[in-house]
């Protein structure tokens, strides 16, 4: 034998050992449900872990369990993260924006032997209750007083259930293809489906975001995950930080532009995450308080695409770098992240503004290509759009507890996006291959009409939708809502296209609204709007 290496599995629990053993003192400061903070750091949150861990095994469940959260981003939520998936079971963060009925659903697809959930809740969970047939262990993160007792009699403190864990408890040890955390898709169309992740694909994903040219988390950093932790893990960020020893602050319910804003100001973030609509709060709030954010160093924006204008305003006004980032929860949930090459230095300084705009590139661990709709490979030289197929170390397989055969093409992940990619492997979203517009033969893309929309200051979130037309097929629309304050005409806004794309991409009509229709995930739901406006060009 020439020589061999140790081998370890690749284990959740691994991830919380090392943060509490070489970063236990890095602080996690978290606002809680009542609204009040405190501050606790990773050995305190490895300590309950284990607590918890302990706790669950003592109440005989099933190896491979599913354990259903539905929370802020708090600590409690932070340790569940860890004392579950590290003693074996999975960690199933319910997303509490969907409809009641996909909740049930997603319990009772799931198996759900345990709910925790904050306070704000407990009305849902309540309501819920009756209709949950496998639930059988409900834990409040908090304190049980007699109202949670009269709404849920079984009810029990998630403090009183840490408590009674051995904070001693020895990890199991784990083949790392074991299942760790479970998370639901949205389901826009149909029932949602379940992503179910390893230890395995969890902590190379972790590995794959603390790279530097890709997330870059540092112990250096200060983290704030404005992401819900309900939402496709919170983007790995709780993994990633624990592998780094990345400092954290987590936001509990309130994540209004002005909560944000104090939130870093406070506590020094440097490093921020979420989906444009959170950040468009936060740029508003903070124009209009003068704040200076001196301590932000980076954002990344996910979710959906970012208009270019969030990004110079990042940039110009407060010296904030904007990491476009794209994934999907079948991606657990990272693709993409728009890190500039060695080479980009030396571009004009438009150039590289220009080249931050598109999704970027993938790191080791993805791999991505562009169909057509023959299936054939296309080139990807920048110009040309194909269904986007993706694979990887941290990929779907299959959903769970669902047949899938023929899900995968050859071993490709069909992620039903539109897109282009270009020779240094830069990837551009055209549009949702169910948003896309095609005008009299031609495709129009939705991603780049809004883009040019919320550049518009007197507009403060924007969507375009493709409307039936007697004679082009489809034509866009733009659907907008004004700033606060201002009152744009229609003329006016459709002249702001003039000179930025072809004048047979102009959308035909501006509708403004109040607000937008926004879905579970906080992206603005087009099919409400397809449907709500859809003969208003038939005549």
């Amino acid at each position: 034998m020439l020589g061999q290496m140790m081998t370890k599995p690749l284990t959740i629990s691994s991830l919380i050992d090392h943060a509490e053993t070489y970063h236990g003192d890095a602080e996690i400061v978290s606002v809680e449900t009542t609204g009040g903070t405190e501050t606790t750091n990773w050995a305190g949150v490895a300590a309950n872990a284990r607590r918890l861990g302990s706790a669950l095994t003592a109440l005989e469940l099933e190896p491979q369990a599913r354990c259903a959260t539905l929370a802020w981003n708090n600590r409690r939520h932070l340790e569940i993260y860890f004392g579950t998936s590290g003693a074996g079971f999975v960690c199933h963060t319910i997303n509490p924006r969907l409809h009641p009925d996909q909740m049930s659903y997603i319990v009772d697809h799931a198996g759900d032997r345990v709910l925790f959930f904050d306070r704000t809740f407990l009305p849902l969970v309540a309501k819920l209750a009756p209709m949950l047939e496998t639930v059988e262990h409900y834990v409040l993160m908090g304190p049980v007083d007699e109202e949670a007792r009269k709404a849920l009699p079984k009810v029990q403190s998630y403090d009183d259930l840490v408590a009674s864990g051995d904070a001693g408890f020895a990890w199991p040890v784990l083949d790392e293809n074991t299942a760790s955390s479970l998370c639901y898709t949205s389901g826009t169309t149909g029932n949602p489906k379940g992503v179910l992740y390893s230890h395995r694909s969890t902590l190379l994903h972790a590995f794959g975001t603390a790279l530097r040219d890709c997330i870059g988390f540092s112990a250096m950093d200060v983290v704030l995950p404005v992401v819900p932790m309900f939402h496709v893990n919170a983007w790995g960020a709780p993994y990633g930080c624990a592998m780094t020893g990345a400092r954290m602050v987590l936001p509990g319910p309130d994540l209004s532009g002005e909560a944000l804003v104090n939130l870093i100001e406070a506590h020094g973030v440097t490093l921020a995450m979420g989906v444009p609509t959170i950040w468009l709060g936060l740029l508003g709030h903070a124009r209009k308080a003068g704040a200076k954010l001196e301590s932000l160093e980076r954002t990344v924006i996910g979710g959906s695409a970012c208009p270019p204008s969030m990004i110079d305003e990042f940039r110009d006004t407060y010296g904030v770098d904007t990491i476009h980032a794209w994934g999907m929860s079948e991606m657990s949930p990272l693709g993409t992240t728009n890190q500039p090459l060695a080479k980009h230095r030396d571009l004009p300084v438009e150039e590289q503004r220009k080249l931050r705009e598109n999704q970027g590139r993938p790191p080791f661990g993805v791999e991505m290509k562009i169909v057509g709709e023959d299936g054939a490979d296309l080139p990807h030289d920048g110009e040309t759009s194909g269904e986007l197929m993706v694979r990887g170390h941290w990929v779907l397989e299959s959903y769970f507890k669902r047949d899938d055969e023929g899900l995968l093409q050859d071993g490709w992940f069909a992620t039903g996006d539109v897109a282009s990619i270009d020779p240094d492997g830069y990837l551009t979203i055209r549009d949702r291959s169910k948003d896309i517009i095609k005008s009299g033969g031609e495709w129009i893309s939705s991603v780049e009409l809004e883009s040019i929309a919320m550049a518009h200051p007197k507009l403060a979130n924007a969507a375009v939708i493709g409307l039936p037309h007697p004679k082009w097929d489809e034509r866009p629309v733009l659907v907008a809502v004004p700033a606060e304050g201002e009152s744009p005409s229609e003329q006016e806004v459709r002249a702001f296209y003039d000179g930025k794309v072809a004048s047979w991409q102009v959308p035909d009509r501006v509708l403004f609204v109040e607000a937008m229709p926004l879905g579970a995930t906080g992206k603005v739901l087009k099919r409400e709007l397809r449907d709500e406006h859809a003969g208003l060009l038939a005549g």
